[in-house]
């Protein structure tokens, strides 16, 4: 954690660190200038009890942008804030072998963890993510680009391999913390990436708590990265994480702010205009959930006219890879969530696998088709969508609880429809008395 000026490689400092509080570093290097709160708050704009509350000790940051720029106006280094974050584990920080480590804990509660999932891998892979997200592991030493295995990820995401992908992650983590200790841009954006998906896996196998730490990382790495589009990607993984673990109105607020702070850029390119599109997606869906109607319809509409000139196919190095069929396959989900099947329905009617590159989309496609049938009703429907899921990409059927839910209740209620005893057996549901 060495840095020019001397004031930021002090004991003082490293105790900080150590004791992860980033507020007395802004105080610490707002103190060194000889400046007042109200001094810092001119340069902020913002109240002098607003830095009170930011650098008293213990608290956690609520808008991490603030934070940041504070860090920058007083000149805390980006790799010390992100370290009193907590998110940086510097070379010398080690952890003695006989510390409380999550590697020894009871095998058995590890698989009863790995059943709620309903991930179909050996339990020992969670148990390595947490222990990667408790203490980030020694660098692998691979030559193989960090780019080019980070793309590797997204493929295994995409291909619905969960598994593999939960295997992947220790490494390219330290890998990504190893190659951030360059303090540049894109190395904080390519660490943010990284732990965006690992959110985007764990909020699909329902591991909300992971995803929280994951998708926490990812926003802070972000902020670092001056990316907008790497900040509105991890907004969307922490606004959907806070919708699953019912906080509805801090996911929205999250999401929408998301939505204005791209569209400020000026939606100059393809890039930021699918990056607005997908805010709007997930914001529109967010309301739906929360049963916002009026909201939830006016977004999804906006969205659709931000997506109309976008490409039917988007660029595979895009973060945002949505298209005008994306845009329909959200609005299936929001009519669904708003609890109007037939509608939802009918937004799917011309949507076909073919519009979606990857075997996740295909099979998303395929679930949330099957979810608004069974909402309807329709048993035989909902097996047919559910068996065309499991056989494109059977992880969004085995692994996402939601749709492991409906098989269990297709067991139970229609047992006899066509398919739900592959569907069953693919699954291992155990159908509930």
């Amino acid at each position: 954690m060495r840095t020019m000026d001397p004031l930021w490689n002090s004991t003082q400092v490293r105790t900080l660190v150590e004791c992860q509080d980033p507020g007395a570093l802004i105080r610490m290097g707002r103190v060194s200038r000889g400046w007042r709160q109200a001094d810092l708050g001119v340069r902020l704009g913002c109240s002098a009890s607003t830095v009170s509350r930011m650098e008293q000790r213990g608290s956690r940051p609520a808008d991490l942008c603030l934070l940041r720029r504070a860090a920058q106006e007083v000149g805390v280094p980006p790799h010390v804030l992100g370290a009193a974050l907590g998110l940086n584990m510097m070379q010398a920080t080690k952890v003695a072998a006989d510390g409380p480590r999550r590697v020894k804990e009871d095998p058995m509660r590890r698989r009863t963890l790995l059943a709620a999932a309903g991930l179909v891998a050996p339990a020992q892979l969670l148990a390595n993510v947490d222990d990667a997200l408790a203490i980030t592991p020694d660098p692998t030493g691979s030559t193989v680009p960090l780019d080019t295995r980070l793309a590797r990820a997204r493929a295994l995401f995409d291909a619905g391999r969960h598994a593999d992908l939960l295997d992947a992650f220790p490494g390219l983590l330290a890998d990504a913390h190893d190659a951030a200790r360059s303090r540049s841009d894109l190395a904080h954006a390519r660490l943010a990436s990284c732990y965006c998906l690992a959110a985007r896996l764990l909020i699909k196998i329902g591991r909300y708590e992971r995803a929280r730490l994951t998708a926490d990382r990812a926003t802070v790495y972000a902020e670092l990265s001056s990316s907008p589009l790497a900040a509105a990607a991890a907004a969307r993984e922490l606004s959907i994480v806070l919708r699953h673990q019912d906080q509805p109105d801090a996911a929205r607020r999250l999401i929408v702010d998301a939505a204005v702070k791209v569209e400020a850029t000026g939606l100059t390119t393809a890039a930021k205009s699918a990056a607005y599109a997908q805010m709007l997606c997930t914001a529109s869906y967010t309301a739906a959930r929360a049963g916002d109607r009026e909201q939830a319809l006016t977004m999804i509409r906006e969205a659709s006219r931000a997506a109309s000139g976008l490409p039917r196919q988007a660029p595979a190095s895009r973060v945002f890879s949505l298209t005008p069929a994306a845009v329909d396959l959200y609005a299936v989900g929001v009519h669904w969530a708003l609890g109007d099947a037939g509608t939802a329905i009918q937004a799917g009617r011309a949507l076909h696998p073919d519009q979606f590159p990857t075997a996740e989309r295909k099979g998303r496609m395929h679930t949330d088709l099957g979810r608004a049938w069974w909402q309807w009703g329709k048993a035989e429907q909902t097996a047919t969508e559910l068996l065309s899921a499991l056989r494109v990409s059977p992880g969004e059927v085995r692994d996402r609880p939601a749709i492991r839910q409906i098989v269990s209740d297709l067991s139970v209620r229609h047992p006899r429809v066509s398919g739900v005893r592959e569907l069953v057996a693919a699954t291992g549901v155990q159908p509930r008395s």
